[in-house]
């Protein structure tokens, strides 16, 4: 009896996360979905902006300085400047993120820019808050703060943590059918649409269930800074006026390179405050994704000094573990299967939601015009 109980209450607790998480669970599903290939995405919607036809055989000198340059120019109070493709080839713009702050909690302040690398002409410009210059860029912030600014990031992760627990509840009041579903020993029943969600329900989230807890508990663990005390006090002062750096972007990638010859970069930082540096983070070459891009090199952007090179092998642990968050979060690791498994992961939370929702309308009699008695319960 007293398990039953137990199971009972874990049921119900299932049915509340599952019902208040629903829409959340849904538009996070399908934004997180869609932005699996958020690069490729972005270079379609915008490819006749995003190609650059090269004037010469090489992009000039000192490009990465004159877009650094202008951005600092436009926007005299920033908190930084992320270069966000220095793998763009000849025929690509470069594409920056940057960060600002307008002193509201409400609005999590980023911005996308891009430059044709031989002109340094502005090929598209706006706050990711806007549809422009990127619908993607929007989804993205859409994604981890429902466009919010930093309350929307802690929202985020509550519902992340709340998400999960549903996924393990779920798990434990349906944990003698994981087995039957995993050796196809259940199908799914077509005799009516009651049959047809009770079976989608539990054969989605059996198959699902693993990859759902990961992806859910690393989307929580990532907007953790949401919850620190000094984000929230930073997030409500404007960005100081910039300090820029006076030697030479360019030369410092150059550096970076020399300093750590097998690194692949990934993401470039570019400060416009003097307490932070210069610094090139990316893969090892040869390295497996999944590890993260743990490998950096920072330099003094005032005197062209190296300050640090960190590699994978420098790291603890722990370090290594979390770095892995992100791409098991968003399907970077491996190649293009493992990217149409995570789109199709992405759209398993939709599924439940609905499922479990008609679930839920048919044990309270909303849509049940006969005896529900003969439903199969939960084990």
């Amino acid at each position: 009896m007293k398990k039953t109980k137990y199971t009972r209450s874990l049921f119900k607790l299932h049915s509340w996360l599952g019902l208040v998480t629903g829409i959340f669970l849904i538009l996070l599903g399908l934004s997180g979905s869609i932005l699996v290939f958020k690069t490729e995405l972005d270079q379609f919607a915008n490819r006749n902006l995003l190609h650059v036809s090269p004037t010469g055989p090489h992009v000039p000198k000192d490009a990465l300085m004159h877009c650094y340059e202008t951005i600092t120019n436009r926007y005299p109070n920033l908190d930084g400047i992320a270069w966000l493709n220095p793998e763009a080839g000849p025929g690509d713009a470069y594409d920056f993120r940057i960060y600002f702050n307008d002193a509201r909690l409400m609005t999590y302040d980023l911005a996308l820019i891009s430059f044709n690398p031989y002109t340094n002409a502005i090929l598209r410009e706006g706050p990711a808050s806007q549809f422009m210059p990127s619908f993607i860029e929007w989804l993205f912030q859409f994604h981890f703060s429902f466009q919010l600014g930093i309350p929307g990031a802690a929202l985020t992760a509550i519902f992340g943590i709340t998400m999960l627990l549903s996924v393990l509840t779920g798990a434990i009041v349906y944990r003698k059918m994981i087995w039957r579903v995993l050796s196809f020993q259940i199908s799914i029943n077509r005799k009516n649409w009651r049959t047809i969600s009770s079976d989608l329900h539990r054969i989605v989230g059996v198959w699902s269930l693993v990859f759902n807890a990961i992806i859910f508990f690393t989307g929580f663990w990532m907007n953790l800074f949401a919850f620190e005390p000094k984000t929230w006090e930073k997030e409500i002062l404007s960005a100081r006026l910039n300090k820029t750096m006076t030697v030479s972007a360019d030369q410092m990638l150059r550096a970076a390179k020399n300093a750590l010859p097998d690194l692949d970069p990934t993401y470039v930082y570019l400060p416009t405050q003097p307490e932070r540096k210069f610094e090139v983070r990316g893969y090892g070459q040869g390295q497996w994704k999944l590890w993260g891009a743990l490998n950096s090199v920072r330099i003094d952007q005032y005197t062209g000094e190296l300050v640090k090179v960190s590699t994978l092998a420098d790291k603890s642990v722990g370090e290594r573990i979390e770095a892995t968050f992100h791409p098991l979060h968003v399907g970077s690791f491996g190649g293009l299967p493992v990217r149409i498994f995570y789109v199709l992961i992405g759209l398993t939370p939709g599924v439940l939601s609905v499922t479990g929702f008609l679930l839920w309308w048919r044990r309270t009699g909303k849509f049940s015009k006969g005896p529900i008695s003969n439903a199969r319960q939960p084990a």
